[in-house]
């Protein structure tokens, strides 16, 4: 197939992005780690920004432009109809879903998540000084509810409020939950008194399957939805993001303060409207690289390195590699980058248990860097 955006090579990489991900291991290290892709940009989102700043309109942002643009999108996409008024425009996902957190919980409250999840999962809960619980995902890589009821019924018999904090779609694994699966979690943690809060920002990456928001479940209108555009488009340096209330929450919780909409910048939201409204079809372009991507990853693993196991995930552009067989160990990514120049995400980030001998692996790169990658750590050893 032909590639239109992610054609860079890794020399071509390195000379012109000067991110985290290319910064972070120094010039010898072929990072497939952090959630940014090695991507062309939506020319939506390139024009809307480079026109604001022509016009030198650089001011405050405009959060009810936001909302009105993921509605437009949201609508199209999913037949998810989301009212404004149950839509706050905040900074970032995470923040948004570390002050959810914070409003539904107590202190000494519990959040429930079932790892291996996103590792900034637990490193906001300790911020927010709760109490962090786990309901691991099943040997299957799907939620495990009879595991998550067990975990529900402990949290609530302490009295104090707590909340179950999902990754919809789930990373790293990349499974997509079902509306079955969704419900029945909806179901026992409104049993339980347990609000969840659904970080659905890899929503538009969905290859197999179709996504569910939360909130359109039967019962999943207690919870709470944070969105962004910030993953599918590319827009981690842009950043802007929406939560969004379920229908039954606590009116008194249904919009955040004011205060929270201060956070997003004014070319965040200029570029995530322009993201949503016109860059459809870049996006279409890019599902269709990345599925050709998480294919191409299991013909190199099979041919070079078929001791680790891998299946294409359903969505998001994260491969979740069980490396156990390898005998490296329980963190098998510390050991490519040393000795193959390769950085890929320690497994034990997301669970130190059930991460254990795991690497996330990003697949959101050209065919040659994602060939490069596997040819040196196969050549290591």
């Amino acid at each position: 197939m032909e590639y239109e955006i992610l054609t860079a090579t890794s020399a071509q990489a390195r000379s012109t992005h000067t991110s985290v991900k290319w910064e972070a291991f120094g010039p010898d290290v072929l990072p497939l780690w952090v959630a940014e892709m090695d991507a062309q940009p939506c020319p939506a989102v390139v024009e809307s920004i480079s026109a604001a700043v022509r016009r030198g309109d650089t001011g405050y942002g405009w959060g009810p432009r936001y909302a009105e643009a993921l509605a437009e999108f949201a609508s199209d996409t999913w037949e998810w109809r989301i009212p404004a008024s149950r839509v706050t425009v905040v900074a970032d996902a995470m923040i948004g879903v570390a002050e959810v957190l914070r409003e539904v919980t107590d202190v000494e409250g519990s959040i429930v998540v079932s790892s291996p999840c996103y590792d900034s999962f637990h490193g906001f809960i300790d911020m927010l000084g709760r109490h962090a619980a786990d309901a691991p995902l099943g040997a299957d890589g799907r939620l495990d509810l009879a595991a998550i009821e067990i975990e529900f019924a402990r949290v609530s018999a302490t009295g104090r409020r707590s909340a179950y904090l999902l990754s919809n779609p789930q990373n790293p694994t990349g499974t997509v939950h079902t509306a079955a699966e969704l419900t029945a979690l909806a179901k026992v943690a409104n049993q339980y008194g347990v609000t969840v809060v659904s970080d659905e920002i890899h929503a538009p990456l969905v290859f197999e399957g179709a996504f569910t928001p939360y909130l359109t479940v039967p019962g999943g209108s207690t919870g709470f939805s944070v969105i962004s555009a910030s993953k599918a488009w590319n827009l981690a340096a842009l950043k802007s993001a929406a939560v969004i209330s379920g229908e039954n929450v606590d009116p008194r919780l249904r919009l955040m303060h004011d205060m929270h909409t201060h956070g997003a910048s004014h070319f965040g939201i200029l570029a995530h409207v322009a993201a949503f409204r016109d860059g459809r079809d870049w996006l279409r372009q890019l599902r269709t690289e990345l599925d050709a991507n998480r294919h191409l990853l299991a013909d190199l693993l099979s041919e070079h390195l078929p001791n680790i196991a891998y299946t294409p995930p359903a969505s998001t552009y994260l491969a979740w590699l069980d490396c156990r067989a390898t005998g490296l160990g329980d963190d098998p990514a510390s050991h490519w980058r040393s000795t193959a120049g390769v950085a890929l995400s320690s497994g034990i980030q997301y669970g130190p248990v059930t991460g254990r001998g795991f690497a996330r692996l990003n697949f959101a790169t050209s065919p040659q860097i994602l060939t490069e990658a596997i040819t040196r750590i196969a050549l290591a050893g």
